[in-house]
């Protein structure tokens, strides 16, 4: 049974190079990189166990690839992985060097990529001028196609993280601040219990014990603590792992290896003693600097001295924490709500895309006998119920990638080389793509079904294309010459700007595209597209995914060798491409709300703990005539003055995670007045409710009782 599988190219020293052994059998040798040798093949160890049930006799045998047949030579681990790159990750591996593709020996055609490693003596620096000098030689050997390139070297682990370290560096921050803001509240807790035992340990030192006596004792209590809850914190972290790994973003590299291991237990188990080590000194130190006769004397009566600034100090410290969370995670909702605004210039709703196998025997086909079958599957297509348009796509959809082609307007003279030409996202379509993706027609016409190879050759080019090579002129009926196609090019229409890299604005979603016909496509390129698996996209009535059975059920009664892979939704595609942004929003804003919390229970906790501290005192100002709004106002002017404390902090430690999130807004600057103000109202809010429940207890207390108060 025929099936579609990822299968790269690669030279005989790839895996040599980055150090991965094979799991059985061999890699490739330079023997087998060459022109004319024997076939041979690397499998993966997924594909291996999946197709052949892991069997050992695998070596040896044959297996065939787009209709030749390739010898097993060895199974590649499931452990290798090139990051999230969708090259290099395939289930077959053939050499590059057997490949009898003339697109990769034309300088014209090929876009290989390089990989090594340097020497131990030999920095990046050293490597760079070295390329340097080899791109020289290749531009003075190779003026048409290398004049004004270079050779960009860039380090492999950079190369497949790209900007997730950005989203992870703030994951780190947001995370060391959820544990700080708890680790603040223990200790805030730690402290105020340890006031309560001053007479306790006063009692313990003057029978015996030393002063570190009753330190070892506090800190034993706060280590425990610490190791219960981060024990506590690893069943969470075990139970909820798939839940929180289905939510990242498949972009993320190496997602599916992330996991609990040994480190991790370890990590956890020093976090925990550190922590309760340090944030059980506050009460330890407290209580031995305590002065053990004025303890007696003042017989557990106390005001609201010297004993919690450290408290007020600890709280201060959450809020601002928190505001830092709240800011960082109010600028990435922003964010999100300005993308979802953006006009992608078409509409993705109800398309959906999807790959097709093609017998071996399109293989052998010609040109005009594939040009047929293709139009006819498009044909196929449209005939479905519930489908109203399908077009073939040479180039990726929106959101996809890209395709480039160089080109020079008619009446220019032909550039010397192909990096002094102008270049344009390309894409080959079929006449329903305009109404697949309802992008708007300007002017003239979209590729119809006259416009065939014997066609006069045609092109529809965007508002950007127009706009930046027509300024103030009519398009329509003018020439371009597209490299490296033969003759030129009559632009016929001109439609809407479809963002093809991203929702966010970049140097390439401005880039000028154009479109030409399927049809039209040189034979030299036709054979390509079988053996490329070639995508259509279909926009259906109504939910595209439940229309892909009765697709499938049409080509099962017409030709049961195509069959359907890779369906995507557009909706999807477009949801993918700020799945960065909406994952660190949803990290930031669940642990803001965590920290929200914290702070809040800290607040409530040091009010608490003043109010009972001060009972005395209150009773006192109500003996002496004081109304019970003005104790409200005492009460609850602690915690607004420590609120606004913490947010003059917050906001200032704040512009240190948004310079880290610039690169990930949209439409929103890192220091938006609106979302920090927004954020400080909410952070006050917060303390001063918290703050209403023993606000409440101290306007009930009785003058009488709280005078005999101890």
């Amino acid at each position: 049974m025929e099936e579609s599988v990822q299968g790269d190219l690669i030279s005989a020293e790839f895996f040599h190079t980055l150090g991965v052994n094979p799991l059985i059998g061999r890699t490739f040798n330079s023997t087998d990189d060459h022109l004319g040798s024997a076939p041979v093949a690397l499998l993966s160890e997924r594909f291996w166990r999946r197709k052949y049930g892991a069997q050992p006799a695998i070596l040896g045998q044959t297996i065939t690839l787009d209709g030749t047949a390739y010898i097993i030579v060895g199974i590649i681990p499931s452990s290798f992985s090139f990051g999230g790159s969708e090259f290099f990750n395939g289930d077959a591996y053939t050499p590059i060097g057997q490949s009898t593709d003339w697109t990769l020996r034309d300088r014209k055609m090929s876009y290989e990529h390089g990989i090594g490693r340097l020497k131990p003596d030999v920095n990046l620096d050293q490597a760079r001028a070295d390329m340097s000098t080899v791109a020289r030689r290749l531009a003075e050997q190779f003026p048409d196609t290398n004049k004004d390139s270079g050779i960009a070297l860039v380090p492999l682990k950079q190369d497949i993280t790209g900007d997730t370290a950005t989203a992870l560096y703030v994951l780190l921050g947001a995370v060391g601040f959820v544990l700080l803001i708890a680790c603040v509240n223990v200790a805030n807790l730690l402290l105020a219990r340890s006031t309560s035992r001053m007479r306790e340990f006063a009692v313990r030192t003057a029978l015996g014990a030393s002063r570190g006596r009753c330190m070892r004792q506090l800190l034993s209590e706060s280590v425990l603590l610490s190791v219960l809850g981060g024990l506590l914190g690893l069943f969470v972290a075990t139970s909820g792992l798939k839940g929180a790994l289905y939510g990242l973003p498949q972009a993320l590299p190496r997602v599916n290896e992330i996991g609990l291991d040994a480190r991790i237990l370890l990590f956890t188990l020093g976090i925990s003693i550190l922590t309760g080590i340090l944030f059980g000194l506050a009460p330890a130190l407290k209580i031995s600097q305590t002065d053990l006769q004025a303890t007696f004397k003042q017989g557990g009566r106390g005001t609201i001295g010297g004993r919690s600034r450290l408290q007020r100090a600890f709280i201060v410290a959450e809020l601002a924490l928190a505001l830092v969370l709240l800011a960082g995670a109010g600028l990435m909702l922003r964010t999100l709500g300005e993308l979802s605004s953006v006009n992608p210039g078409f509409n993705a709703h109800n398309v959906v895309n999807f790959g097709l196998t093609f017998p071996a025997s399109f293989n052998t086909e010609s040109p005009a006998a594939l040009r047929e079958h293709f139009r006819q599957i498009t044909a196929n297509l449209e005939s479905v119920p519930g489908v109203e348009a399908a077009s073939m796509l040479d180039a990726p959809l929106p959101m996809q990638g890209s395709d480039t082609v160089t080109f020079w307007l008619d009446g220019e003279p032909k550039p010397p080389s192909e990096n002094d030409m102008h270049w344009a996202f390309d894409l080959g379509v079929q006449p329903d793509y305009l109404k697949v993706l309802q992008i708007p027609l300007k002017q003239g016409r979209f590729i119809s079904d006259a416009d065939k190879v014997q066609s006069p050759l045609v092109v529809v080019i965007d508002e950007v294309f127009a706009r930046k090579y027509f300024p103030n002129q009519n398009p329509l009926g003018r020439r371009i010459n597209i490299s490296p196609a033969p003759g030129s090019y009559q632009i016929v229409g001109v439609v809407g700007h479809a963002k093809q890299v991203g929702l966010a604005e970049g140097a390439g979603d401005n880039q000028p595209q154009l479109y030409y016909p399927t049809m039209q496509i040189p034979d030299k390129f036709v054979p390509f597209w079988p053996v490329a698996g070639t995508r259509f996209a279909v926009r259906t009535k109504d939910a595209p995914l439940a229309a892909l059975g009765s697709i499938r059920t049409m080509f099962e009664k017409t030709n049961s060798q195509l069959t359907i892979y890779g369906a995507q939704t557009l909706e999807g595609i477009v949801s993918d491409s700020v799945a960065s942004q909406r994952f660190t929003m949803t990290l930031l804003g669940a642990f803001a709300v965590l920290a929200v919390i914290l702070a809040s229970i800290g607040v409530y906790g040091v009010i608490s703990y003043v109010v009972g501290q001060r009972t005395h005192e209150i009773g006192l100002r109500m003996a002496l005539g004081a109304y019970r709004l003005d104790v409200l106002r005492l009460v609850v002017g602690e915690s607004v003055a420590m609120a606004m404390v913490g947010v003059a902090v917050g906001i200032g430690a704040s512009f240190a995670l948004t310079r880290l999130l610039a690169k990930m807004l949209y439409g929103v600057s890192a220091h938006d007045p609106i979302t920090f103000a927004v954020c400080a109202i909410l952070l006050v809010s917060v303390a001063l409710a918290a703050s209403c429940v023993p606000a409440r207890r101290a306007m009930r207390v009785d003058p009488v009782v709280a005078l005999r108060h101890e």
